[in-house]
């Protein structure tokens, strides 16, 4: 029969249910009876009552307010027969429907629906509405339980009309994990005592009591941030216990330099909030823009005499001194603070780069390495001098003219590259890849300023600062001519030096720290290290994963 272009769903299930006949459909049914179940299902009252109930909710007419779904919850109740429904589902359905927050449900969707609350509002930011709000603020009772030690993770501040609000929750802490007060909350009354513009008062109140403790507040409706960290490799070593200026002194945290912080929340432009990666409490920790303005407000001051200074007559007796471009000084004043980091599985590193004073036996150390063919590889240096009887080009250097030479140099070719007798000398970047390429790992002993070319996802290098010993230990070694040659006590003291200041100002590049005080102990050290990259999970600046 036809069917009209408007019905509701109630009209079509019976239309649905008288035009079912068993003869005519056997094709799509595997017996009658299956045909009179259905039509029984379409032609029960319970199933039209809720069909009605749904045309109603999706298309609700404006002239029939009173057929809200109150009343069709009860036309369902009457019509349904809890005896003709073995199913316990069903039953529990109708249980359902009969209670009390089910029906409270309804009408508050009923209310909703058609607008029969009909609120009586004033109009926003008129004189009414500020006086009420000035007049009358909401109030929220807050109880917490706590012990005399446990500290609450808050901190306090006062606002201009000397009203006591919270200015930081740490994340983790008893107030964090209650999720009852937000920042911005204004604290009235502390266990019955009113308070105002007194925070230390209220710290000690709160910090000396023990179980229960009531707060009147004057909620500010924000939300608390949810943890949000990143990972972070420190650079210098922070004592809180010594910080003046920590905002609270047995909340900061402690950390050495390399450790690796989680940073958990940074909304504070002074003070972040840290906690290690294995976890822990949380803690203060300065902030990158806090900790390098206290550093540029210093002038730094060398507590050893033996620091090198820039220039003078020292200088001159290094025989060469290479500089990566653009960076021929050094960089004294980058200030290295935090550096984000990302865990990765093990993976073997692409190149080695051993940096170290001379005289420290780095050289030594990148030859003995040298002899394992199958894993090392290095490059061949490129000079513009001329070569000289018995060398081959290839061996020892790549020879090419000046013109050439500085023409690449210019071009940003070379890693690193100096002058020496008019003549030039450099590593070529091109030269490190062809290394790279053979699945080797290219060992390269370069000037730390060229770090900041090698740095990256594409070489991603293991550095490996090779440290001085003492003066001492040099000094006695020397008599024993361990390096088959003797030094003066003038070139061991600028080793010391050198090293010292390398150290100060690149170490945050460095991966690994080895004191050559014995050389096979230190290259087994060198050899285990790197064998553990490829079964030990690493850190690595997060630029090279992402």
């Amino acid at each position: 029969m036809p069917v009209p272009t408007e019905i509701s769903t109630q009209d079509a299930l019976k239309i649905i249910a008288k035009s079912l006949d068993v003869s005519g459909h056997a094709d799509l049914f595997e017996s009658e009876r299956d045909v009179q179940f259905l039509k029984n299902v379409l032609s029960d009252a319970t199933l039209g009552t809720l069909a009605e109930a749904y045309d109603v909710l999706e298309n609700p007419r404006e002239d029939e307010d009173e057929r809200n779904n109150i009343e069709l919850c009860k036309e369902i109740l009457t019509n349904f027969d809890p005896l003709a429904h073995k199913d316990d589902r069903v039953n529990e359905l109708f249980k359902i429907m009969e209670g009390p927050h089910f029906r409270s449900l309804v009408e508050a969707h009923d209310n909703i629906l058609f607008r029969t609350y009909k609120p009586e509002a004033t109009p926003a930011g008129s004189a009414a509405t500020d006086q009420i709000i000035a007049k009358e603020p909401i109030v929220r009772i807050i109880g917490l339980c706590k012990t005399s030690s446990e500290p609450l993770g808050i901190t306090l501040a006062v606002d201009d009309e000397m009203n006591v609000y919270i200015a930081r929750i740490l994340h983790g802490s008893l107030i964090d994990k209650q999720g009852l007060l937000h920042v911005g909350d204004v604290i009235k009354q502390v266990n019955g005592e009113k308070v105002k513009g007194d925070p230390d008062a209220i710290l000690a109140i709160l910090k000396n009591a023990s179980g229960n403790i009531t707060l009147h507040i004057i909620p500010s409706y924000r939300d608390n941030q949810g943890v949000c960290q990143i990972y972070v490799k420190t650079h210098f070593d922070y004592d809180a216990t010594k910080d003046k200026e920590v905002p609270c002194n047995d909340v900061g945290l402690s950390f050495r330099k390399g450790d690796i912080l989680a940073i958990v929340d940074q909304s504070d432009a002074n003070w972040w909030q840290a906690r290690t990666y294995e976890g822990g409490k949380t803690g203060l920790i300065p902030s990158q823009m806090l900790e390098e303005s206290r550093r540029t407000q210093i002038t730094p001051q060398h507590k050893s005499s033996r620091i090198i200074r820039c220039g003078g007559s020292r200088s001159k007796k290094r025989k060469m001194m290479y500089s990566a471009k653009k960076n021929a000084a050094f960089d004294r004043l980058n200030v290295p603070i935090y550096e984000e980091v990302a865990k990765m599985p093990p993976f073997e590193r692409k190149t080695l780069v051993l940096i170290g004073a001379p005289r420290v036996g780095r050289r030594t150390l990148k030859n003995k390495l040298l002899t394992d063919t199958e894993v090392f590889g290095t490059t061949v240096p490129h000079t513009s001098r001329q070569k000289k009887a018995g060398e081959e080009n290839g061996k020892g250097y790549i020879f090419v003219s000046r013109a050439e030479m500085q023409k690449d140099i210019d071009e940003g070719k070379f890693v690193e590259w100096g002058e020496y007798e008019e003549h030039l000398y450099g590593t070529k970047i091109d030269s490190i890849r062809n290394v790279m390429r053979t699945g080797k790992m290219c060992i390269l002993d370069l000037n730390p300023t060229a770090l900041k070319v090698l740095k990256t996802a594409e070489f991603m290098p293991y550095v490996v600062f090779v440290a001085s010993p003492s003066f001492e230990f040099l000094k006695r070694r020397n008599t024993t001519s361990y390096s088959g040659k003797m030094f003066t006590d003038e070139e061991l003291l600028e080793t010391v030096e050198e090293s010292q200041q390398l150290y100060d100002l690149y170490s945050h590049y460095f991966d690994l720290t080895i004191i050559n005080e014995d050389f096979e102990k230190t290259y087994k050290k060198l050899r285990d290290s790197i064998q553990t990259l490829s079964t030990d999970a690493q850190w690595v600046p997060v630029n090279w994963v992402y």
